[in-house]
């Protein structure tokens, strides 16, 4: 049995990539799941993945993430027509961009607080998390669970974990700042009650909490945020999606380039072996897909592109698997040194 941990990222309805990733590996009886560790998409990704494990195995985990996305496909009143199916997802993209309703609500979300709907506001993710058997998700029993938020007042990272984990603890991991107001939670920590704001922040995912000694060596990170894009953006929905995306993926990028400088002291001997845990790094992606959507995909969850996402997710879990399952348990697959040359 080889024993593995997964590192979600978050982005949005582009979570639906995670959704095939993880369906393709349950389909590997000798592959466990040891632990995930989850911001925004990610969290409820792996609050579903896991509360199905506890429940009936795999699947229940299948169920459960097949039910949690039917549901996100449901969330927002900008759905597009049927007539969608026969088109690439950029062209689905580039018609919901420019699309009145979008654009609309865009402006709108730039120019309006979350907090000036008074009494009306409502997290929209709200009723989907609460459909979340939390006996599961927070029992000893299957991967452990890492969710990750953002506090507004310090900036610094929470790491939510065991009986931590509640709905408020999942929708702070997923709470873009200038749609939804900040979830409130108590910090034992601190002694007060703290807003929190997406995990993406501070962490998209953190890698930290896969570190214990009781942990397998090998991380998986699904990526679903593009670590390159070639062309410049111009359009200023182009732009702030680029931001957000460099903003996302750089506290990924400093625990992937601080592991990168501690393999490089153990391969030169200036850290004796049992100092330091060994790392195998992996990752899933499909930045080609990811370059072609748009900050519409990632905020409209679309059902035509939610299971294009899925099944390129299921794809790219495929190729990986075929490429490198031997090498689960025995080096890494993501050259860290030529990342950060």
């Amino acid at each position: 049995m080889k024993r593995i941990n997964l590192a979600l990222q978050g982005g949005g309805a582009h979570g639906a990539f995670t959704w095939g990733v993880l369906d393709r590996f349950l389909d590997e009886d000798d592959i466990e799941i040891a632990a995930i560790t989850g911001t925004s998409a990610g969290a409820l990704n792996g609050a579903a993945f896991k509360s199905g494990m506890v429940h009936a195995g795999r699947d229940g985990a299948r169920a459960n993430l097949n039910g949690l996305w039917a549901l996100m496909g449901a969330v927002g009143d900008m759905r597009l027509a049927n007539w969608m199916q026969t088109i690439e997802p950029s062209q689905i993209a580039q018609a919901m961009e420019y699309s009145l309703p979008f654009s609309i609500g865009d402006a709108w979300s730039r120019m309006v607080s979350p907090y000036a709907y008074g009494p009306f506001y409502r997290n929209p993710l709200e009723p989907v998390v609460d459909q979340f058997n939390f006996g599961e998700i927070c029992a000893d029993e299957g991967p452990e669970l890492f969710v990750c938020a953002t506090c507004v007042r310090s900036g610094k990272i929470r790491v939510f974990t065991g009986e931590e984990i509640s709905t408020d603890a999942i929708l702070a991991s997923a709470c873009l700042p200038s749609l939804f107001q900040a979830v409130e939670i108590y910090d034992p920590k601190t002694d007060r009650t703290e807003a929190y704001w997406d995990g993406g922040y501070t962490g998209n995912p953190a890698l930290y909490p896969l570190f214990n000694n009781d942990l397998p060596d090998d991380v998986v990170i699904v990526n679903i945020n593009p670590l390159e894009r070639d062309e410049v953006p111009k359009t200023p929905q182009q732009i702030q999606n680029r931001i957000n995306e460099i903003s996302f993926n750089s506290s990924l990028f400093r625990e992937l380039r601080a592991i990168s400088f501690v393999q490089r002291l153990l391969s030169e001997g200036k850290l004796n072996a049992g100092e330091m845990n060994r790392v195998l790094v992996h990752m899933i992606a499909d930045d080609a897909l990811m370059n072609d959507l748009s900050v519409a995909t990632k905020t409209v969850p679309n059902p035509i592109v939610l299971h294009k996402l899925k099944e390129a997710g299921r794809a790219a879990a495929d190729g990986f698997l075929a490429a490198h399952k031997t090498d689960l348990g025995q080096r890494s697959t993501v050259d860290l040194p030529e990342m950060f040359g």
